[in-house]
């Protein structure tokens, strides 16, 4: 199911899901917004890390940390997993961009939104 999930997220981000979204890195500002998608399908925990372009939030799924959006940056992540919760990555994000990657990636995976 999670590799199903990280297909999903990779063909919806966009534009529309990040202002940050490039061609050349389409994961680039999209961990608040994937961080929170991520908890709704899979369950689990929101966690962050300071990094030098700031908070950085990710998913700790059954004990396992995930981070679905790490492949924007070009150098190992030193992960602090400072706890975190659906507020703090949501600041990361807004309703629009939140609304857009939760409906493409439940299309994609064939699942009603809830």
């Amino acid at each position: 199911m999670e590799k199903d999930v990280l297909n999903a997220l990779r063909k919806s981000w966009s534009i529309q899901s990040s202002s940050k979204w490039s061609v050349d890195s389409p994961a680039k500002g999209q961990c608040g917004v994937t961080s929170l998608v991520v908890q709704d399908i899979l369950g689990g925990e929101i966690r962050k890390t300071f990094l030098e372009e700031g908070w950085h939030f990710y998913n700790i799924i059954n004990g396992e940390r995930k981070d679905f959006s790490e492949e924007q940056f070009p150098y190992l992540i030193d992960y602090q997993d400072i706890d975190s919760n659906r507020v703090e990555a949501f600041q990361d994000t807004n309703d629009s961009q939140y609304r857009y990657l939760k409906t493409q990636v439940y299309k994609l995976l064939g699942k009603a939104e809830n």
